[in-house]
């Protein structure tokens, strides 16, 4: 029964994570709180994962939910959950593609879904701050602003940030490799 729920949740975030792999996130999220079959830190955790794997973020990521769910089979069905809308509406659109170009409808419709997009992204990229750089239990729990912060992984992200500005053509593995490196040695994951 479990597998079927996972497919059919992955479905439907295949069907509306319109804006690639980051715009899974705010579904991700609903699919923790409404289930329970992971927390909102392990989706942090497939964040990392998912970048720091070959392959599109979101597959990545939507594998690793199902892993930590159902095992393997878990990990196959919500994979295939995820592609199966892709696969569908591509085959659809490749079979009326030049009714689509230049269609008026049509670009409407993208011009609506971009800033959506966007939206999401910018709406998970906050709930992934909130995990990564924040102590909100601790900060809670000694009410000093400066519990809130989690320091060295912020000081890591502002640095990583800086660091691809200035050397833009570094490859993004050597950040994440660069990143997990620190991690280790000064222990920020555990």
């Amino acid at each position: 029964m479990i597998y079927l729920q996972l497919y059919f949740e992955f479905i439907k975030v295949g069907l509306f994570s319109v804006g690639g792999g980051l715009a899974t996130l705010p579904f991700l999220y609903d699919i923790s709180q409404r289930t329970g079959w992971f927390t909102q830190a392990d989706v942090a955790n497939m964040i990392a994962v998912g970048e720091s794997t070959p392959g599109p973020i979101g597959v990545n990521m939507a594998t690793y939910a199902g892993y930590m769910t159902g095992g393997i089979p878990g990990g196959i069905i919500t994979t295939l959950g995820l592609i199966t809308p892709a696969v569908i509406i591509i085959t659809i659109i490749a079979k009326i593609l030049n009714h689509f170009l230049g269609n008026r409808y049509v670009e409407a419709v993208f011009t609506g879904l971009r800033p959506a997009s966007i939206a999401l992204i910018a709406s998970a990229g906050i709930s992934v701050m909130k995990v990564a750089l924040m102590d909100i239990p601790g900060w809670k729990t000694s009410g000093k602003l400066s519990d809130l912060v989690i320091w060295p992984a912020l000081i890591l992200a502002a640095a990583i940030f800086a660091g691809q500005k200035k050397w833009p053509k570094i490859h993004p593995t050597v950040w994440i490799l660069i990143a997990a490196v620190i991690g280790i040695v000064f222990r920020f994951a555990e």
